[in-house]
Order: C-alpha cells, then structure tokens, then sequence
C-alpha cells in the first residue's frame, strides 16, 4: 500500500477496534512512537491517522494525556440547522451507498447494525425523562428495529437503547438506571429461563416478564459451510476458529452450560477468548474471514449472509419493574407488543417464533 494512503488503514484498523470494544471510551491509544513501529511507518503518517480519527470525533488527543477514545458527546440543542446537517451527510451516505447497488433494505439493515455497535461501546444511563424509556440488557436485533421506528409506533416516545448483556440489564435496573432490561438468561439447576435470575438479583421486587418474542439461536458459518460443522461438538475441532460473546451475556450462559454438559474443554476452542459484545459482532467476524465459525441469532447470520445450523429456541423477556408498568410509554409498547402488527413486524425480520409475543407474567 502506498505511504499516501496507508494513514488511512490505521485509521480504519483503530476505529474498527473501538466498534469491536476492544477499546473504550476514554482509553489511551498507543503512542505515536508506538503506532509508527507497528506499522512501519513514519511518525508523521502514524499522525496524520490520528488527526483523521479526531477530525471524524473519535479521539481527542490532550498535552500530557496523549491521544485517548472520546467520550459520548453531551447531547446538543436540537435545532432545526443541526438537524439539517445530519440529513445532509445521511444523504451523502445513501447516495453512496444507492451508486454502489445496494437496496433500500440492505442500507436499512446496516445502519441498524452499526448503530447496534455504538449502542454497546457507548452505554452511557441518561436521566429518567417522561418522554424517554432507558432499555438495558441483551442485544436483540428486533429491538433495534422498534428503536428505529419507535417514532411511528409511539410518536410522543423515544426507546433508548443500551447493549450490556442479559445480567448487566438486570443490574442497571437495580440500580435505577433503566426502566426495562432485556432477558435471556438459562438456569441450568431448574432448567428455565429468565425468572430465577431476577429473584436473585432483584429480591424482594415485584415485577413483569413481558414476552419479546422466542428467539432462534446457532452456529453461523460462511455461505455454504465449507468446514462441514455439523454442532457444538465441531468447536473443538483442530484449526477452527471460533468467535465468542462476552461473560454476563445470557448467549455465552447457555454455550458454557452446554460445553459442560457436552464435556467439551473451552481451553481446545480456538477463539473462544475472543468476545463480541453483539451478535452483529460475531456474525460480521465470521462474513470478514476473522473466525470459521460463531454461536449467535439466525436474524443475525442472515443479516450478513451466512448459513446458520440451528441449535435452541429460548425466549427473550422484557423485564419491567411494578412501578414502571404504569408509565405510558411502557403500557403503549405492551400493547403494540400484543397486537398483530407487532407478531408480523418481528417475524418478518426472519429467526423469531411471535407466537408468546406480548404475553406478560408477573413475578412476585
């Protein structure tokens, strides 16, 4: 690669870090000394990509505190030039992107995707505001598509995503920082999902499970499975590459039960250290050629073209505290979530059973 453009592979190279978490916000980069002899490069191209990387927001650099992740920014007046801006440059974008091939679906579909990697490296609680309802917990991808149309579906209401795993969700709403948390958590002593875990971590609490949907989860391999995997007993397997998802996600739950039950030592999976924090994460690893295989949601494989194996269907839970259920944002999405429209929007997306959609049960 030439010198000219090389500044613009680090660039690429450290801000694919930071969508993949392995850098936070407020996280110190390498120096620039540090950068060049990675790279083989000069100091000043180790320099000019970070100039690049600040100028699109994504690091600050400070005298004495070196070059570090920005933080999420501090919200701005929404005025309507701002907002004139961001059309602008999201018309650049489809106008690129429409040049290129691609459909209004597929623009649609990546768009979630990334905002899904945002929402998981920039989890930062807001305030409880009327107008607003704070989600915590797994990643879905059929709530990243209601985010996106919240505006149509509840016009007065915005959803507010943040991607921190089944038990972070659980957590964040024991400490008030959410208003719902999403649930997918296997108990393997009672064989049941999701209501064990909030006695344990909320005791005492008083609270409604509300269905999302049943969720289809497997192996996700390139299009078609040129490794020949036929189940879990493949991870093992000598030279096969496995991409994972992080402790605390009710994901990596069920597939460390499942390995032991199976008697399958993690340490002889290739990869197995190497944790996502969505499963847009994993599946994009495996459609780059970063990993022959991973153990995510159908919606997920499919969304980047890859053949899925299935393996289990659980169901994915909104948890909702008794004195949240009364707010008129959460009464209108239980009952969006009951109606036919909303069993047809989320079987659409392709890897969801909507048959319990909408069902709640309280736990005492």
């Amino acid at each position: 690669m030439e010198e000219a453009h090389l500044y613009q592979k680090i660039a690429a190279a450290i801000r694919q870090e930071v969508l993949d978490g392995r850098f936070r916000p407020g996280d110190r980069l390498p120096s620039l000394r540090e950068m060049a002899k990675q790279w083989r490069c000069t100091l000043g191209t180790a320099q000019r990509a970070y100039t690049e990387l600040a100028r699109q927001g994504l690091v600050t650099s400070r005298p004495g505190q070196g070059t570090r992740v920005a933080e999420p920014p501090v919200r701005q007046d929404n005025t309507p030039l701002r907002r004139a801006m961001l059309v602008h440059r999201a018309e650049t974008f489809l106008l690129e992107a429409f040049s290129a091939g691609y459909s209004s679906a597929e623009v649609e579909s990546a768009l979630r995707l990334a905002l899904d990697q945002w929402r998981a490296i920039a989890n930062t609680p807001t305030d409880a505001t009327e107008d607003v309802l704070r989600f915590a917990g797994s990643h879905d991808l059929a709530l990243s598509w209601l985010a996106a149309h919240f505006p149509q579906i509840m016009p007065r209401f915005t959803l507010q995503l943040g991607f921190t795993g089944s038990l972070g969700g659980l957590i964040a709403l024991g400490q008030g920082q959410a208003d719902l948390a999403g649930c997918h958590l296997w108990d393997e002593e009672s064989n049941s999902y999701n209501e064990p875990y909030v006695r344990r971590l909320l005791p005492g609490k008083r609270v409604v499970l509300l269905t999302l949907a049943q969720r289809r989860l497997g192996l996700a391999t390139p299009p078609g499975n040129p490794l020949e995997v036929r189940g879990l007993g493949d991870l093992a397997r000598p030279g096969l590459r496995f991409v994972n998802r992080q402790p605390g996600s009710g994901t990596r739950v069920w597939l460390d039960a499942a390995l032991r039950r199976l008697g399958i030592d993690i340490s002889r999976i290739q990869g197995y250290q190497d944790e996502r924090l969505t499963h847009s994460d994993v599946a994009r690893a495996v459609a780059e050629g970063q990993a022959d295989l991973t153990f995510c949601l159908e919606t997920a494989a499919h969304a980047f073209g890859l053949d899925f194996i299935p393996l289990v269907t659980e169901p994915y839970d909104l948890v909702i505290p008794a004195e949240k259920w009364e707010l008129p944002s959460v009464r209108r999405l239980a009952e969006w979530l009951a109606s036919a429209e909303a069993r047809q929007a989320i079987a659409e997306l392709g890897g969801y059973d909507t048959t319990h959609t909408g069902e709640i049960r309280w736990v005492e």
